[in-house]
């Protein structure tokens, strides 16, 4: 486990009762099996394995258990900074085979990045939904590199300045956490490390290009 910091103070279990005691209707949980659904389809019309699948910030562990049901991998890894959501997600985060190694780390992005990303393998895909609105410009610039190394697809989701506006005024959700950016600024972070190749999905820069991707149809990669 990390040291206790800021990103662990902040995400205790006053910040999960007030914006997630409802989860259900909220993208990545009431909707994971969709999500994961997605995933695996996307993959298997490309034949592209995914035996291996770590999530950066796996929350209350909605989406993390349905895309391990569905891809089944060898090995799956999950970290979060909060350990109450971890303490909450605990059920859903038992392996569905007794064959599949499973870690749980109680640790934050930077944490992994600076210590356990060096002695970690590289995987397959890696889940990292509504997270990157809560780290600082610095951090991104210094995390994204490291996640273009060690996972070959990211499955990304960030709500930028325009979603966070309408989250505000359309359901009146508001978290103080919540950088609000706009989609360019992410671009620019991102396009240097990943490739976009389906919606929500990036192709490490690390492991592919244009010559050797898995990946079909050429004329989607952004």
């Amino acid at each position: 486990m990390g040291k206790k910091n800021k990103a662990h103070q902040r995400f205790d279990q006053e910040y999960w009762r007030k914006n997630y005691s409802d989860p259900l209707p909220m993208d990545c949980i009431g909707n994971a099996r969709e999500h994961a659904s997605y995933l695996k389809y996307f993959f298997a019309v490309d034949s592209i394995d995914i035996n291996s699948v770590i999530d950066f910030g796996v929350g209350l562990g909605f989406l993390f258990r349905e895309v391990i049901k569905k891809f089944m991998p060898e090995q799956a890894v999950a970290i979060d900074p909060s350990a109450y959501a971890l303490a909450k997600a605990k059920r859903r985060l038992a392996p569905p085979v007794a064959s599949m190694k499973m870690e749980v780390h109680n640790i934050d992005l930077s944490t992994w990045a600076l210590s356990m990303a060096k002695r970690a393998p590289t995987f397959d895909l890696g889940l990292c939904t509504s997270v990157f609105q809560y780290l600082t410009e610095k951090e991104l610039r210094f995390l994204i590199p490291v996640m273009a190394r060690k996972v070959r697809y990211l499955y990304l989701t960030i709500p930028t300045d325009i979603e966070i506006k309408r989250m505000k005024k359309e359901v009146d959700f508001f978290d103080p956490y919540s950088l609000a950016r706009s989609r360019e600024f992410y671009l620019k972070l991102l396009r240097p490390h990943f490739t976009v190749v389906g919606r929500r999905i990036l192709e490490s820069k690390v492991h592919f290009s244009e010559r050797d991707t898995f990946c079909s149809e050429l004329l989607y990669r952004f």
